[in-house]
């Protein structure tokens, strides 16, 4: 089968190495992003998908605008490929690319649709709260993510999952989903089923405002918006920004979620139980675990930050480093 694989981040890597290594499939060219400037010495980084197209030799398309780059259409419709994957490509493909490929176009998405249709579904389910999650094959149509599916996987989510341990999990159940899928395919042993639109979801862009953490919100929420925003969501702490990468929210429930290593905090629950503050504030400093933060509802514990200039670090190492009293106040 001859195909030409669409995909920019890592998120889309496991999927392409899967079809250079099987020998049911020949990947004929590689189409993603341009070239970013990044990080602080602005330099010009390629995609992930790229860096693995070219250590095979395959040839790659990185138009700014695919739907009016003239020649890169021309090369993809003498292509002839059998068949175009999609995986987190990061640009909309017009009816005209759509209907190249003799098996269509085949997208591989990280959710159960019809829910999550959109740019960032991991991110927003996480978010949401979500105990399940997983990766469906679609046919693609002109819509977001409206197109008929084919294939779908499920996979659980653990209250300490973030976002990007839970994207690792479904880009490689993706790519294996995505094999399954191409091969019943061409055997005609798939039957596209149509989505019901009723039942849909939408995974809107991420924008800064989403980063910022509000106290007034319950301990829950506050820890789903920092795992599913990982790494980006920050308070203000002494007139700085403060990183929040991992929390524990202080509750029998979600508590019995943690492994052994976690006993020593289980002991403080009777005693922070009776413990109350203004959202933001330090009401007490766990020794070798962290600072706990009264909420809008319930008490949370930072177990992992990244002051402003500073590399990340524990909670407890945030304590010891800054001089963290009770009583003071984030946000």
């Amino acid at each position: 089968m001859q195909v030409i694989f669409f995909g920019t981040p890592q998120f889309a890597v496991p999927t392409l190495q899967k079809l250079l290594n099987h020998p049911q499939f020949n990947v004929i060219g590689v189409v993603t992003q341009p070239d970013k400037r990044r990080g602080r010495g602005k330099k010009i980084i390629p995609s992930a998908v790229k860096k693995v197209a070219l250590d095979h030799n395959i040839t790659v398309w990185q138009p700014k605008r695919i739907k009016k780059d003239q020649d890169t259409l021309i090369q993809l419709r003498n292509s002839e490929a059998d068949v175009f994957v999609v995986v987190a490509y990061g640009q909309i493909l017009s009816s005209e690319i759509l209907q190249m490929p003799k098996l269509g176009c085949v997208n591989v998405h990280g959710s159960i649709l019809p829910q999550y249709r959109g740019a960032a579904p991991i991110q927003w389910c996480l978010y949401n709260g979500d105990r399940k999650t997983g990766i469906t094959t679609m046919l693609m149509d002109e819509g977001m993510d409206t197109g008929d599916m084919l294939l779908k996987a499920y996979t659980d989510i653990n209250l300490f999952d973030n976002a990007h341990e839970i994207a690792e999990k479904l880009a490689n159940q993706g790519a294996d989903l995505l094999i399954e899928t191409l091969e019943k395919l061409d055997n005609n042993q798939m039957k596209p089923i149509p989505q019901n639109d009723d039942e849909a979801t939408y995974a809107s862009l991420i924008n800064k405002d989403d980063f910022i953490i509000d106290w007034n919100k319950s301990a829950i929420a506050i820890h789903n918006q920092i795992r599913g925003f990982y790494p980006n969501c920050f308070t203000s702490f002494r007139d700085n920004k403060l990183k929040i990468t991992a929390t524990i929210p202080i509750n029998d429930n979600y508590l019995q979620a943690l492994d052994d290593n976690f006993d020593g905090l289980k002991k403080h629950i009777e005693s922070l139980d009776k413990m109350t503050g203004n959202p933001g504030e330090v009401i007490s400093l766990i020794k070798k675990f962290g600072p706990v933060i009264q909420t809008g509802e319930g008490l949370l514990l930072l177990s992992n930050v990244q002051p402003s200039g500073k590399r990340p670090q524990s909670g407890w190492d945030l304590v010891n480093g800054s001089h963290l009293k009770v009583g003071e106040i984030l946000g």
